[in-house]
């Protein structure tokens, strides 16, 4: 996929998470990251303190990066927050690297929830 295509793709991905939750402006990774936080913990729960917020930033990099088997779900605890593990090491990489890689992983995690919806939809029609 050429630079243009990721670049495409990620501010769709922005511009759905703005529209859905209303907001004036593009969220940016970090707000992403909680949405996908939130979503993988599934709760309705609205008011989180800064450490959950954090756990939820977490739990959303590690289930981006067990697409590439980075990490492991390990289980879900008693108040239904997933826990992972590593399950190789990560190469270090500078902070925009970083970056990028997690903006592909974003864009890959919403392509999966695009698909999931249309075979939803699929099955029910």
């Amino acid at each position: 996929m050429e630079e243009w295509e990721e670049e495409f793709d990620w501010l769709k991905v922005r511009h759905y998470i703005k529209d859905t939750f209303g907001k004036a402006q593009l969220p940016d990774l970090n707000a992403i990251l909680f949405v996908i936080g939130l979503q993988e913990l599934g709760t309705l729960q609205t008011k989180f303190s800064k450490e959950q917020k954090q756990d939820l930033m977490h739990i959303a990099v590690c289930k981006l990066l067990s697409f590439d088997g980075i990490y492991g779900l390990k289980g879900i605890d008693a108040d239904g927050w997933p826990h992972y593990e590593l399950l190789q090491p990560i190469a270090s990489k500078g902070v925009k690297e970083q970056e990028i890689l997690l903006k592909k992983k974003i864009i890959q995690y919403f392509n999966i929830l695009e698909n999931q919806n249309t075979a939803d939809e699929e099955i029910i029609l």
